[in-house]
Formats: structure tokens, sequence, C-alpha cells
């Protein structure tokens, strides 16, 4: 592969890259925990939008529950938001032949 190609490929790549933050930007996804009394909105930047909360956990016996309720549903929505960019990294990345030994 001659250095010019490669050149191309590189500006090619960050462009994807570019365009890719771009559209995560725009991504949410909803974790939810507890059969769906408590959801976690998170954006493609790993940003917590929203949290929403059943009003029947709003207890002093539920506490502890509670809190380990939103935590299992902004994890699940990271875990989301982390798979979809890796998705869209496996896309973006198809179509361009790498020198041998070189990943991303």
């Amino acid at each position: 592969m001659n250095i010019a190609k490669m050149m191309q490929q590189a500006k090619k790549m960050q462009d994807n890259m570019k365009q890719m933050q771009a559209e995560l930007a725009n991504i949410e996804a909803t974790g939810e925990a507890g059969g769906g009394l408590v959801k976690a909105v998170v954006t493609g930047h790993h940003q917590v939008r929203s949290i929403d909360i059943d009003p029947s956990l709003f207890t002093d016996d539920d506490k502890s529950l509670l809190e380990d309720l939103v935590a299992a549903a902004v994890n699940a929505g990271m875990q989301k938001i982390e798979e979809t960019t890796k998705a869209k990294q496996k896309d973006m990345m198809s179509g361009m032949s790498l020198p041998p030994g070189f990943s991303l």
C-alpha cells in the first residue's frame, strides 16, 4: 500500500469518526431495572439525561433497594450506549483496508 493511499484512508477515517461522533450526540438509550420501576436515559456521550422512578418505590423501607435499582438502570443504559458505539465503529471501519497489524 502506498503512502498516498494510506493518507487518503486516514483522512476518510477521520471524517467518518467526526460523523460518528455527531450521530452519537443524537442517540439515547434507556436502561431499566426492577422490571421497569426505575429507568435511566443515557446519551451517546455517556451522560445521564433523566431518571424515572415509579412512585411505589418511595418508602423509607426501600431506600437501599431504590439506590440499587437506580445504579442498575444507569449501568444498563451505559451498556446499551457502549454497544451502539461499538457497532457504529465496526460499520465505519468495515470498508477500510488497514495495514497488517493495525487495528482499532
